[in-house]
């Protein structure tokens, strides 16, 4: 999916507390939640001798459950919790059956898009509550004060930034985990064949909170679509930079002289400023802008968010993009950003037409209304595991996908 995104950086609110009652005793430490959920209003103790179907329905209620035990044995429940909640339900009988008859359910029909996008989305975000009711304590220095526990210092201080002396705070363990696992990935690192034969010096190194650029085929893309021909000395603008990558492979292009890349999140800028430098890219200057830098270019690249719908945490706004806001933005500002004969290259996937959120016909009439014509489109098939999963509840959009890259000019 999309690389970052060019959103306002939001402050940061105040934080919250979590409260709960232990040996007798009020308690309370600081609340830490990096997509934003309210702390559970009750809190019990757990440890390693709860059950996994009392602690799911205590989770399923509400019931945020502070982790004494082992660090293992919570990763464990956690596991068991996820198996509940995806077990599929059993179908309701509707009428008593007569000897003979067969104890097969009867077939439903699929739900038609775009309820079923709907639906889907719901289901992960009840999900994501059920599953971020086991709560884990972190000490001042985001040491975790557990039996096995690991030393996620590095991994929560990419996410929460430096830590601070003076308290204790609680998270989730899903989210701990999710900041353990983008750490792995920053310290491996992602090949980009574009960039050359796998090696240190070919890799993007992800932060927390900047979408990793696992999808090969809207890279290739770039490298690949033919440059504006009859030109010298080309500059190129990478809007919503991310990782820094598209602007990488940019400035690879033959003839591109000096390359551009924005973006609004202030963690995006610092990912792409480590990625560029660690890749020996110096012509490229990494700005805060929104969308467009100052000046005009002979090509301007965008991958924005693909599906026109809202976030419902910071970390998906590389995938969500509420109104097709920065798509239009894209749009409608271009043609002011181009040199003569320069181009846009707009990178989009189909899945919001197969899932009934945007039509093409919308597509081609914004393209129109911003002043704009296709030249050219380049198609590329994803092949991410998701599309060859059959029971995956989006899987006949996915299946269909095509990703692409438009060739834009000013009429």
């Amino acid at each position: 999916m999309p690389v970052s995104k060019p959103v306002p950086a939001t402050s940061p609110s105040e934080p919250s507390t979590i409260h709960w009652t232990e040996a007798g005793e009020a308690r309370s430490a600081r609340w830490r939640s990096e997509r934003g959920a309210n702390p559970p209003k009750k809190v019990v103790i757990a440890d390693d001798s709860m059950a996994a179907d009392t602690a799911y329905r205590l989770a399923c209620e509400g019931t945020g459950l502070l982790w004494r035990g082992d660090y293992q044995n919570a990763r464990l429940l956690l596991q068991a919790i996820a198996r509940r909640v995806d077990k599929p339900a059993k179908p309701k009988r509707t009428k008593r059956h007569k000897a003979g008859e067969s104890d097969a359910p009867a077939e439903v029909p699929a739900p038609v898009f775009p309820e079923a996008f709907h639906l889907h989305r719901q289901a992960q975000a009840q999900r994501a509550r059920v599953l971020g009711m086991v709560l884990i304590p972190f000490d001042a220095d985001y040491s975790i004060p557990l039996r096995r526990a690991p030393d996620a210092k590095k991994a929560c201080a990419e996410a929460w930034g430096p830590s601070k002396e003076g308290g204790t705070s609680v998270a989730s363990l899903r989210e701990l985990m999710g900041f353990i696992s983008s750490h792995e990935w920053r310290r491996k690192g992602v090949p980009i064949p574009a960039l050359g034969e796998d090696g240190p010096h070919n890799r993007v190194h992800p932060h927390y909170g900047v979408f990793s650029p696992v999808r090969g085929e809207y890279i290739d893309l770039v490298a690949q679509a033919p440059v504006p021909e009859g030109l010298d000395d080309l500059t190129g603008f990478d809007i919503g930079t991310g990782t820094g990558v598209l602007a990488a492979v940019l400035a690879l292009r033959s003839g591109v002289q000096r390359v551009v890349a924005t973006d609004q999140d202030p963690r995006a800028l610092a990912c792409a400023r480590d990625n560029l430098k660690r890749l020996g890219f110096p012509q490229i200057e990494v700005r805060e802008a929104n969308l467009f830098p100052e000046g005009k270019a002979h090509i301007i690249v965008c991958n924005p968010p693909w599906l026109p719908a809202r976030p419902g945490s910071p970390i998906e706004h590389a995938v969500y993009d509420e109104d097709s806001r920065m798509l239009l933005g894209f749009l409608n500002g271009l043609a002011a950003h181009l040199e003569p004969k320069g181009e846009g290259w707009l990178i989009l996937s189909d899945i919001a037409e197969h899932l009934g959120l945007r039509t093409r016909e919308w597509l081609l009439a914004a393209i129109d209304a911003a002043g704009l014509k296709v030249i050219d489109r380049l198609d590329a098939t994803p092949h991410h595991p998701k599309a060859a999963d059959a029971t995956d509840a989006l899987h006949a959009a996915r299946a269909a996908e095509v990703t692409s890259l438009w060739r834009l000019a000013a009429k």
